[in-house]
């Protein structure tokens, strides 16, 4: 991405560039095209029509549109059967007929290119020096440190904040958010985490992560997390209570069911089509939130996606409702520059989660609400720190910039808006158990937005505060 070497993850900070803008996104070649809820065989045949025969491969011929991403590859069209839209292999000189096709009294509602998005540091640009990152890390360690101090902080915010700090008990997360304090576990509460996958034999998660609740839909790329950011992220929405070998509690929903849905590859990269595919198969599962620690970067000025927009009004109204959260990114090298909140966290009817310290001031990394129409922040959460698990060993390619390293085996302190993200769907979870899951999505968003604890801080890079759980 633009400003740092991950979307929504941060390791080890690299440079900031010049403060542009420019998008620097990376596309398939293929494109994704929406159709109107009504009109899916319509939609299909005015594909054939532009494109010539194609094989189709359908979700709905799956067991709860598990899809295998491999046999879709092999198709020219894939059918995602809940979100009523398509992944066209498309021939540049096509491209124009399906774009044309595109109306609002049409089958066909909106054509976008497929796109790539990220977690750790796969964004487009060159490697940089090993010894380079490490005093420029030292450098912004500095600076942060000096931008959190009292000079810049109201001494009411860090007086109401000296607590927030990890024991050994809970993380300093849990208590800020006041899970620590909530009778509410998330059970019964289905949450699916698109990321990286899982290390499904880390010790404290036994018993709960099975194979029926999991599922790649990278093509070539088992369901393991080989990677450390999807770990990292369902521990945090979903770790365990009770301590096992002397680590503190990290999770929030500690009996929600969890789904594992791997739609980035151990490379930490992953295409439209696949997020797209495990939004489709976490719906065909009656989850209740989806959380998206993932995102690729944009321009100022630029708008949302309209397919994801439509996606996520789609999973809202689905029956019984469903809400996608999504980490805001971590583009941002503040104070000097604040980049826009990313895709697919940009739309509105997406749930965009901002990061903050552990004084609830604003993470310098995390992004921020400056472009109009979308593209706000909807909440905050902890993000600069965050202990959770990870699979052992950890990875190599991964540098985690918590305090107090080395960690023991099997957990690491890392930041970003993509820990702050799993917070609010764990919490998401507790407030449906809290208020029943007959709650239908579109309540559980301003249930969550209601309820956060409001911050002196601007409510571009907040929203309605900090996310906070039922008591």
């Amino acid at each position: 991405m633009a400003r740092t070497r991950s979307s929504n993850f941060v390791s080890t900070p690299t440079p900031p560039m010049e403060n542009s803008t420019e998008n620097e996104g990376e596309f398939t070649g293929k494109y994704l095209v929406l159709f109107r809820e009504d009109a899916v065989d319509e939609g299909l045949q005015e594909i054939k029509n532009v494109c010539g025969a194609r094989a189709v491969c359908n979700a709905a011929d799956f067991g709860n549109s598990a899809i295998e991403m491999s046999e879709a590859e092999g198709a020219g069209v894939l059918v995602l059967d809940r979100l009523k839209l398509a992944v066209v292999d498309a021939d540049p000189s096509q491209v124009g007929g399906l774009q044309a096709a595109a109306s609002e009294e049409g089958a066909i509602l909106a054509v976008e290119p497929e796109r790539i998005m990220y977690a750790l540091g796969d964004s487009p640009g060159p490697a940089l020096p090993l010894e380079y990152l490490r005093g420029y890390k030292e450098a912004v360690d500095h600076l942060y440190s000096r931008l959190t101090s009292r000079e810049v902080l109201g001494s009411n915010d860090l007086d109401a904040a000296a607590a927030f700090a990890d024991t050994a008990a809970f993380t300093w997360g849990l208590i800020a958010t006041r899970v620590h304090q909530s009778n509410r576990s998330g059970r019964g509460v289905r949450v699916a985490v698109l990321d990286t996958g899982m290390d499904m034999n880390h010790p404290d998660f036994a018993g709960r992560i099975v194979a029926a609740q999991s599922r790649s839909f990278i093509s070539g790329e088992a369901v393991e997390d080989l990677n450390g950011h999807g770990t990292h992220c369902i521990g945090t929405a979903l770790g365990f209570q009770q301590r096992a070998g002397g680590s503190r509690r990290y999770g929030c929903a500690f009996r929600g069911d969890i789904f594992v849905g791997k739609v980035l590859s151990n490379a930490g990269r992953g295409a439209d089509s696949g997020i797209l595919a495990g939004i489709n198969w976490a719906i065909a599962n009656k989850c209740r939130v989806i959380s998206m620690s993932l995102g690729a970067p944009v321009s100022a000025g630029e708008t949302f996606s309209t397919i994801y927009e439509n996606v996520a009004q789609r999973a809202l109204r689905s029956n019984p409702g469903t809400l996608i959260v999504a980490a805001a990114g971590n583009d941002s090298n503040r104070p000097g520059f604040i980049a826009p909140v990313g895709r697919p966290a940009n739309c509105p009817s997406i749930m965009a989660v901002g990061a903050l310290d552990s004084n609830l001031g604003i993470a310098w990394f995390s992004n921020g609400g400056i472009n109009p129409n979308g593209g706000g922040i909807d909440l905050a959460a902890p993000g600069v720190g965050v202990f959770s698990s990870v699979p052992t060993p950890f990875p190599a390619n991964v540098q985690p910039t918590g305090p107090g390293r080395p960690w023991p085996a099997r957990y690491h302190s890392i930041s970003g808006t993509s820990m702050a993200c799993p917070h609010v769907a764990g919490i998401a979870a507790m407030w449906l158990e809290s208020r029943g899951l007959g709650t239908s999505a579109q309540a559980l968003w301003q249930i969550l937005t209601g309820n956060a604890r409001r911050l002196t801080l601007p409510s571009r890079d907040v929203g309605a505060g900090l996310v906070q759980a039922p008591r």
